[in-house]
């Protein structure tokens, strides 16, 4: 690292949105100068009208570098792509040799890699940091996950540990190990969002399709199902928007919002990266795949008049006795949902040698991120006690817990298929569970099919190497 100069900011922040002006001012809360560049003016000029002491806003990009101690640090909150690119070349004409750089964003793993590479190549620092929180949570405390550079990291560490959320005394901050693995547990991060905000809208629909709930009956479902096992961040946001009317309006302004969900691409790169490690995510893939439908709404406009229900949906059912078996559903798949990414974190460990450790993201999901749930507590614990642990269903205390809302998730699942409510995410979380259990696949059959046509060979049973049969019809006998 270079040695410190008489500059007095000690953070340097490139893009100055809500993201980054909010984390400027956190920073600056804890103590530290701080100095913001966009090339926005009026955003420049935003930043310098707070009013803080500080904080400093710049136009220029030497200026702002220049008004930093070294080692430099500087980091980017710009979108994602050859934004990032573009900024970097721009700091290699202002920056030197042991600097650190920080990405942020929500960049493509491969490309923090790729970027990673070339600038320690070059003699500076990069961390790819993935930043989970939104506005909120950059103002008053995130969940941070660095990783590139541990030497840069250990620098950053004090000002990280500082601006982070804090849960039982401890910084949701934390090294999350080599070049790209902080972009690519964020991306994981993502997906597993992509996957329980599905889960929960398919409760959404089962309650108000199938049950003829009323929205506030909906929204006093949540409110107690976010007090008890089942807490966190996304139902509590949840039952905040079953509760939110604009000013003057006698409904809600759920019911108001066109129902076609974008996406900026992190649950696909998830599920895109899964595929690549063999690594099975159905939960993940489905939640992406279902933003995709949602958004071709002229399409099921059309389909719907052609394949008009014939029948009124009618659980005829006890609601409340029913909604504790859906509690028990949400549980199962959100379980399922976590045990997928960690999963696929587990691989991209061994594939990429990150030396990240799964209890240590547990750890800091369990504050200031967005999918932060009482149920990362037994996930830390999990992964805690077996750091060796391949999968979370293979937990003692989790197979206990999935074995008793078991029986809820059945009911759920087949009582929405014979309703003709779509539960695509509680339906992959079972049929997961029950092939995951299962010892003996019919997958058999597809390696039979696979060398009859393609003489792609198979294994058998108790013997060794690969064969091959010649399956034309004149050799089978009837």
């Amino acid at each position: 690292m270079n040695e410190q100069n008489t500059n007095q900011n000690a953070f340097g922040m490139i893009g100055l949105g809500t993201m980054g002006s909010n984390l400027l001012q956190n920073i600056a809360d804890h103590g530290y100068n701080c100095a913001g560049y966009d090339n926005s003016k009026q955003k420049v000029d935003a930043l310098n009208n707070l009013g803080s002491e500080n904080i400093k806003g710049y136009s220029t990009l030497k200026e702002f570098t220049d008004s930093l101690k070294s080692p430099k640090i500087v980091m980017m909150l710009v979108p994602a792509g050859e934004i990032v690119d573009s900024v970097i070349k721009d700091l290699l004409t202002v920056l030197e040799k042991g600097d650190i750089i920080i990405d942020g964003g929500n960049s493509h793993f491969t490309d923090t890699e790729q970027r990673f590479i070339d600038l320690e190549g070059k003699g500076y620092h990069f961390v790819g940091m993935g930043v989970s929180g939104g506005e909120e949570g950059a103002r008053r405390g995130s969940s941070m996950m660095p990783g590139g550079d541990e030497e840069a990291y250990e620098h950053l560490k004090p000002i990280l540990e500082k601006i982070a959320a804090h849960v039982n005394g401890e910084p949701t901050v934390a090294f999350m190990g080599e070049r790209s693995a902080g972009h690519f547990v964020k991306m994981v991060h993502n997906g597993i969002e992509y996957a329980i905000m599905q889960l929960i809208s398919e409760t959404y629909e089962i309650m108000k399709k199938g049950l003829k709930m009323d929205n506030e009956e909906i929204h006093q479902v949540y409110k107690k199902w976010n007090e008890g096992r089942l807490k966190s961040y996304l139902l509590e946001i949840t039952t905040d928007i079953f509760a939110y009317k604009n000013e003057g309006e006698k409904t809600l302004l759920l019911d108001e919002i066109r129902d076609a969900a974008k996406a900026k691409g992190t649950g696909k790169w998830t599920s895109q990266a899964a595929m690549d490690l063999h690594i099975p995510t159905p939960i993940i893939d489905i939640a992406v795949s279902m933003r995709n439908l949602s958004s071709l709404k002229d399409l099921r406009v059309e389909a719907s008049k052609i394949y008009s229900d014939s029948t009124e949906i009618n659980y005829k059912t006890n609601n409340e006795d029913y909604c504790n078996k859906l509690e028990d559903a949400f549980y199962f798949a959100m379980v399922s949902a976590y045990a997928q990414g960690m999963h696929l974190l587990y691989q991209a460990n061994i594939e990429f040698d990150y030396k990240v450790n799964l209890d240590t993201i547990a750890k800091i999901w369990r504050g200031g991120c967005i999918i932060r749930s009482e149920f990362l507590e037994d996930i830390y614990f999990a992964f805690n006690k077996n750091p060796k642990l391949q999968h979370l269903l293979l937990d003692n205390e989790v197979a206990k817990s999935l074995t008793e809302t078991l029986p809820g998730i059945r009911a759920i699942v087949s009582d929405a298929a014979l309703h003709g409510i779509s539960t695509p995410a509680f339906s992959s979380s079972v049929s997961y569970f029950d092939n995951f259990r299962n010892e003996n696949m019919p997958t058999n059959l597809v390696q039979a099919q696979r060398d009859y046509f393609g003489s792609h060979t198979y294994e058998l049973k108790g013997k060794e190497g690969v064969f091959h049969t010649k399956w034309m019809m004149e050799n089978i006998k009837e």
